[in-house]
């Protein structure tokens, strides 16, 4: 079984939004196998298994983590799937619903039907007409979404114990009352916000690779040969009866899998479904296509042009689909080509000849058929075709010789570590009801994922070698049925005239906070956590940005480089550390602090420490290496300069703070290309030195460790880590003024299909008075998907896919950033939108007695998920510890909402927003937003230089 289909892996997914699966991206994959068989086929692949495990001696053999999901799998008279897990460490429920239909279910002419209705499904049904989304954030709702890929559709959300009753009624009657809620309005409102979804990942660089991918590897006849999204001629004519119809044949029980998870038992967990499902009845259902034959490989090469910053190569085998018995070995071979510093393709194109900046690789695994794509960004100035012929003679060598036994231990190891510390999660993207639906979409049995992780562990050097050898030949890509079943419902009937009440108690049983000082003086706290066998930890340290000095960016490069070894560990026997123990360390920059990230197995907790530490008191900083981070640095900057975001991003700071304020620099972190080149080591080393050290850093750890032994392991660890004697340098954060108007500042970017608009003001510092306020005013305004700004722009205008706003952390002034992507010939409308939303709070339509009462409910409820994992929890503490507010701040968070007034809140946006003096950036095509900008006559007008 396909490991990474366990683990549900989120950066794939947001690859695949563009390749194959788009989701609706609001606020927020038939007859059971009989055990004897499924028996029959693990020992026959199991003795397969062992027999090639002789052959090569064994020694890639990896004992995989215990784990015990245990679910109950049943099936309603009405066809419905139901799949129950019972997790009661928090007092929530996760809800994830798959339907098997996607876009493979489409015919050409008539394609990005699964994606459109989708987005349908979230206006409402015939008892609650509105958006889906109200009672849901009235009421704590976290991980809420919708997904759509080629082989499904699916709809989920985590909600606290006390919503369920609300949730299934609603997903219930939108699953068996829905037909009669689609209007032709609703039709063409939603066909405008997909219309906007497609062109804003089609702005994006490389943003219809997947497009050119799927129409030239697949024959035309082939359900994948067109993306998920579809085309703007067909989404213009999909007509009312044809969505109708889409919804009769393809949304009824039997065709569909609902996964409950959380604290429930499986007899009320049932008792539930068949209360609110078991009335909905199914008629036929469509054949489902489960299987093709793998298209013949092309020999095609496409040469294009965008607007890109550098060339990226991409190559495309086909391959066997999900299910194959070559999965396991297809999923690893790409693991060892790419994605990792010690990974083939990484080390020979980006660490030694470093003619690439970058180089990924993924199997693209689905129903019909599976894809091995790998992409290569050439580093400019190099020459394309010896960069691919270099490629090309790196990937026949990789199938003469194959790899290590060591190396493919390795990344078993770290993908079983991951595992573990992913199934943490109840719901959302690759949590257990996401594992468990896909299992039983892929394979008709909730288990069999984590069954196949056997199979995964015994894979051998001889079998990837195998793969490679069959499929990664010369000839590729380069660009780059059952009987019916009679149904009946159950004659139970559920009062669809009102919503089920939402019990709003909310209980948090938080592990207590315990602090204590190393012999270092480090201070330390603890939350002692012991549901899983993990220890995670982050040790943030007062510099960030603001430390930058005349080097914008040298704290993101510090922290990029403590990972390029420590010790008596280079970059990649680093790395592979890392891998052998199980742990993740990482680092990362803000505005005012740095932090290390730490994560490891308790099993292997006191060697993963000593790295650690290693990465603490002792980095090698190596010049080859700072050089290579430089120049790939520099080329990520130029990556940034040309997408919309990213060079808005980029100008915005300096606008609002000033060209020599720590805070000017790019809201990217990157730092400035003269301020990157001029990095030296010892400038690394000075910064380091100056920092972090142990009376200007606080360590929060959560897991599965006891105070005693956790402090006597800190102390052997890290007690040799001393402060020096000098004193901490100040930090001086100057204070700004707003402008005393309105400014705007335009960036050119010819034959932009959307404009990037955003708006800039400096808040004052965060305080613990009066914060939940302010978050309330925010939320209301611009903060989330029912928002004003974004429900004017978005669902009513349908000018952008989303538009939304967020007030930057930090210790000094804050940054407020509202931003929007819009068509171009709407650029001027929506900032004039914009401008009437914010004045319009602020005067006549202040926040209603409504939303605040939403947004109470749904922040106050939200708690019962926000401490699921430890990472969670984590993040609170350090945060807390961090604004230096007591322990009990956190736990009494949802009286201090409770308590909100309309006038405080309303008092609130008077005291902090000034539409008439924010600072504006936009960018797009001149020719044709200059001239309706400058005619609104909000404020001066400047165009600033394009980026070199």
């Amino acid at each position: 079984m396909k490991l990474r289909s366990a683990l549900g892996p989120v950066g794939l997914f947001v690859l695949l939004m563009s390749a194959g699966m788009a989701g609706c991206d609001r606020d927020g994959e038939g007859g059971e196998r009989s055990e004897n068989v499924h028996k029959a086929l693990r020992m026959d692949k199991e003795a397969a298994a062992s027999s090639k495990a002789a052959a090569s001696g064994k020694g890639a053999f990896v004992q995989p983590p215990k784990i015990d999901l245990p679910y109950h799998k049943e099936k309603l008279k009405n066809g419905l799937t139901v799949i129950v897990h019972e997790d009661d460490k928090a007092p929530v429920v996760a809800v994830n619903i798959w339907y098997k239909v996607g876009s493979k279910d489409e015919v050409r002419g008539k394609t990005g039907f699964a994606h459109l209705f989708e987005h349908l499904m979230f206006n409402g049904s015939e008892n609650f007409p509105g958006e889906y989304f109200e009672p849901f954030q009235r009421s704590g709702a976290t991980d809420m979404n919708g997904t759509t890929s080629n082989d499904r559709t699916n709809y989920f959300e985590t909600m606290p114990v006390g919503a369920l009753d609300m949730t299934l009624w609603m997903e219930s009657d939108r699953m068996g009352h829905f037909k009669g809620a689609i209007s032709q309005e609703k039709l063409d409102e939603q066909r405008g916000v997909v219309k906007n979804e497609k062109r804003q990942g089609e702005n994006r660089p490389y943003g219809q690779a997947f497009d050119l991918i799927a129409e030239n590897t697949f024959p035309s006849d082939h359900p994948y040969s067109w993306t998920t999204i579809g085309s703007m001629e067909d989404l213009d004519q999909a007509s009312l009866e044809d969505v109708k119809q889409w919804f009769s044949d393809y949304y009824q029980p039997a065709n569909a899998i609902l996964v409950i998870a959380g604290d429930i038992t499986v007899e009320e967990a049932m008792k539930k479904a068949r209360e609110y499902f078991g009335d909905i009845p199914s008629t036929s259902v469509p054949d489902e296509l489960k299987n093709w034959e793998l298209p013949i490989q092309v020999n095609k090469r496409l040469v294009t042009t965008d607007q890109v910053p550098q060339t990226r190569i991409y190559k495309v085998w086909n391959v066997p689909a999900i299910g194959s018995e070559e999965e396991d070995a297809l999923d690893l071979l790409t693991s060892l080509m790419a994605n990792r510093k010690n990974s083939l393709l990484y080390r020979r194109l980006v660490r030694d000849e470093q003619v690439a900046t970058s180089v990924s690789a993924f199997y693209y695994a689905r129903q019909l058929a599976g894809q091995i794509i790998v992409m290569v960004d050439v580093k400019p100035g190099q020459s394309v075709e010896e960069v691919e012929k270099l490629l090309n003679d790196e990937l026949r060598e990789f199938a003469r010789t194959g790899v290590s036994e060591e190396e493919l231990r390795r990344i078993k190891q770290s993908e079983f570590a991951s595992l573990v510390k992913g199934l943490e999660k109840i719901g959302g993207f690759g949590g257990k009801t996401d594992l468990l639906a896909r299992s039983e979409f892929y394979y008709d049995d909730p288990g069999a994922l984590l069954n196949g992780i056997q199979d995964y562990a015994k894979v051998s050097v001889d079998d990837v070698q195998d793969v490679a050898q069959r499929w990664l030949k010369p000839n590729h890509f380069t660009m780059i049925i059952t009987p019916k079943e009679k149904f009946e419902v159950t004659g139970e009937d559920v009062d669809r005239s009102k919503l089920p009440a939402v019990d709003k108690t909310v209980e948090l049983d938080l592990p207590e906070q315990q602090s204590f000082t190393l012999d270092n003086g480090l201070k330390v706290v603890l939350a002692e956590r012991h549901d899983t066998p993990v220890v995670f930890m982050r040790l943030q340290y007062r510099s960030g940005a603001s430390a930058d000095g005349e080097q914008p960016g040298l704290a993101s490069v510090v922290a990029r480089m403590l990972s390029e070894g420590a010790g008596d560990f280079d970059s990649l026997a680093f790395s592979a550390r890392q891998e052998e123990l199980g742990a993740a360390i990482g680092a990362s920059s803000g505005l005012d602090y740095n932090s290390l990230s730490f994560s490891a197995l308790k099993t292997q907790l006191e060697p993963s420490l000593e790295l650690f530490r290693d990465v603490i008191s002792s980095p090698l900083f190596p010049e080859e290496d700072l050089a290579r981070v430089k120049s790939n640095w520099l080329d990520s900057i130029r990556q940034e300069e040309a997408q919309p975001q990213g060079l808005a991003m980029r100008k915005l700071p300096p606008l609002l703070f000033g060209e020599n304020h720590p805070y000017g620099a790019p809201l990217t972190g990157s730092g400035t290309p003269e301020a990157i080149k001029s990095i030296t080591r010892e400038d690394l080393v000075k910064f380091h030195k100056t920092w972090l050290r142990p009376d200007n850093a606080q360590l929060t750890v959560v897991g599965d460790v006891t105070r005693d032994e956790i402090q006597k392991l800190l102390n052997d660890t890290l007690g040799g880590w001393d402060a020096p004697s000098d004193p901490l340098p100040a930090l001086d954060i100057p204070v700004v003024q707003r402008p005393e108007k309105a400014r705007i500042f335009l960036l050119d970017r010819p034959g932009a299909q959307q404009s990037y608009i955003m708006a800039g003001l400096v808040m004052p510092p965060w305080q613990a008075e009066g914060a939940e306020a302010f978050d309330a005013m925010a939320s209301a305004i611009a903060g989330k998907f029912t928002s004003r700004i974004n429900m004017n722009l978005r669902e009513d205008k349908h000018w952008s896919y989303g538009a939304r706003a967020v007030s930057l952390d930090a210790e000094a002034q804050r940054p407020y950033i509202v931003f929007a992507p819009v068509q171009t010939d709407k650029t001027a409308p929506a900032m004039q939108e914009l401008l009437k939303e914010y004045k319009a709070y602020l005067g006549k339509r202040p926040i209603k007695e409504s939303e605040l009462k939403d947004y109470q409910d749904d922040e106050v409820l939200k708690q019962s998920a926000r401490f699921q994992t430890k990472g969670q929890l984590l993040s609170s503490i350090a945060w807390q510890i961090e604004k230096g507010l007591p322990a009990e701040y956190i736990a009494n968070y949802p009286q201090r909402v409770s308590a909100l007034t309309q006038e405080q809140v309303a008092a609130a946006a008077k005291e902090y927003l000034a539409p008439g003096q924010f600072t504006w950036m936009v960018v797009g095509d001149l020719s044709k937003i200059q001239k309706p900008i400058e005619e609104l006559g909000i404020g001066e007008v400047e165009v600033l230089p394009a980026a070199e």
